[in-house]
């Protein structure tokens, strides 16, 4: 006998769920509880989301940054860094780039970098060079959602942590944001 599974029953089966909607507002939380015990007012940092994914985790974290603790005048940016990828002109499909928005200098302020996952560290390292057109930061940090500790090809480290996983090569780590996806969830998923 015979059975024909449905592709989307056979997609679920290869993924388990890492964090649940809850487990991310609990997460999100705390990373802004961080954010606030190292730059209080925020007059001297900015954030800047790493396109294209990261955007959703700092536009959450600047809303509950001003909405759930009343830090106001956050200055909040976009960073594409698809040109700066030390991979872009090495795939067969080539990638196609996003949005920049950053409206003030980060000349002298603190920077806070923000991603969904740290998988090699490549993508930080281009944001370092890409953040030098506008201006050369006093300091810069770094927050994830999701750290996959050993995948890393570069020396580079989050400052702010959501969850770190340790994962083999073949898994991927999907994040799901409600803004993009229609529901918050984090996945490991098997290739």
């Amino acid at each position: 006998m015979y059975f024909c599974i449905p592709n989307n029953v056979l997609e679920l089966m290869s993924q388990k769920i890492l964090l649940s909607a809850k487990e991310i507002d609990i997460i999100l939380n705390r990373l802004a509880c961080q954010l606030i015990e190292n730059h209080t007012d925020f007059s001297e940092t900015v954030l800047i989301g790493i396109q294209p994914r990261g955007i959703y985790l700092a536009e959450r974290l600047c809303y509950i940054l001003q909405n759930s603790y009343d830090i106001n005048d956050i200055q909040l940016g976009q960073l594409d860094i698809t040109f700066y990828r030390d991979d872009f002109r090495r795939r067969e499909i080539p990638i196609e780039a996003n949005k920049t928005n950053i409206d003030f200098i980060v000349e002298n302020k603190n920077v806070v970098f923000i991603d969904d996952v740290l998988y090699s560290g490549r993508s930080i390292r281009a944001a370092l060079t890409a953040i030098q057109s506008f201006g050369r930061p006093l300091e810069i940090e770094l927050l994830v959602l999701i750290d996959r500790r050993f995948s890393r090809h570069l020396p580079i480290q989050p400052t702010y942590l959501g969850r770190q996983v340790d994962v083999i090569n073949e898994e991927k780590v999907l994040v799901q944001w409600q803004e993009k996806d229609g529901i918050d969830a984090v996945y490991i998923q098997n290739n």
